[in-house]
């Protein structure tokens, strides 16, 4: 029996199980980001911290609950399979609710973005549109052990950042901050392959075609840490060419630390995938805020 047949029927969502819904535990890396990215800015907060309170609140409990609420609602069924004890498939948020719940926040987020001026807003934009890109039908790129993680590591790190320096500047972003952001959103492909194994069952059940069931959870999480490696030894280099040799220091020494991390993982990567997203991802922002500390004070490229 489900536990969805053994639940009573509701007329309205339980609180708690809407605030499983929107996933607290996955706002930290684009609130991150979004406060990395205006630090990477180089502009003064004084006057601003209003301003940078909203951006932060916009891009982890707005965007980033509603890409939650809205990849639940279209995953009801793989959900029922892997983890049928969430609230959708539970019946704790009964019938469309989790679809109303994720289009209410997402004018929610157009409302609060059109108040950072028209950088926080295009972005914003973007930011809906791919979380909806990846979940629902016709495009539901997540189906893409390609396109799935590229999408979700932009959204989650890239955007975020440059949104930050963007709305910190009024205008766009240096070449050196559009550079390190694109970099780690690469990166962050490996991390969202990753996330990926939590679903394996159902991905091999229901034909999405995610890297770890595709491919294999040793060889998925191998390719994993090569796509999170890569693109921070790269950074490091820059940071060499940029003249910022201490910062690359401390990128190259989080990205060690990440690979002994990697050793682990790799002796059992479905078991250890969780692990790794809660220390080698610490480790991943870490060295993002280095970078940021550093282009800061490189100013506008030529």
């Amino acid at each position: 029996m489900t536990a969805l047949a053994s639940s009573p029927s509701l007329s309205y969502p339980r609180p708690l199980a809407v605030l499983r819904l929107i996933k607290p535990v996955t706002w930290a890396p684009p609130m991150l980001a979004y406060g990395i990215g205006c630090v990477s800015a180089g502009v003064s907060p004084a006057g601003q911290w209003g301003t940078i309170l909203l951006g932060v609140i916009l891009a982890g409990p707005i965007v980033c609950g509603m890409s939650q609420a809205a990849n639940d609602w279209c995953d009801r069924h793989v959900d029922a399979i892997n983890e049928p004890h969430r609230g959708i498939p539970s019946g704790q948020i009964p019938g469309r609710w989790g679809l109303w719940i994720a289009w209410a926040m997402s004018a929610l987020a157009l409302l609060v973005g059109w108040q950072l001026g028209p950088w926080g807003f295009g972005a914003t934009l973007v930011g809906v549109a791919g979380a909806w890109a990846y979940s629902a039908q016709p495009l539901r790129l997540k189906r893409s052990g390609i396109w799935g993680p590229g999408l979700v590591g932009l959204c989650y790190e890239g955007l975020p950042w440059f949104t930050g320096a963007a709305v910190m500047s009024a205008g766009a972003p240096s070449v050196y901050v559009i550079t390190a952001a694109l970099l780690y959103s690469i990166g962050a492909h490996g991390i969202m392959t990753l996330n990926d194994f939590k679903a394996l069952k159902g991905d091999l059940e229901t034909g999405v075609r995610s890297l770890p069931a595709t491919l294999g959870p040793e060889t998925a999480a191998r390719v994993a840490c090569i796509v999170m490696a890569v693109p921070q030894a790269v950074m490091i280099a820059l940071l060499m060419l940029w003249d910022r040799p201490l910062h690359a220091l401390g990128v190259a020494a989080v990205l060690g630390l990440q690979m002994l991390a990697m050793r682990k993982l790799l002796r059992d990567p479905k078991g250890l995938a969780p692990w790794y997203n809660g220390t080698g991802v610490m480790l991943y922002v870490a060295g993002m805020l280095i970078t940021a500390l550093a282009i800061r004070t490189l100013g506008i490229a030529p």
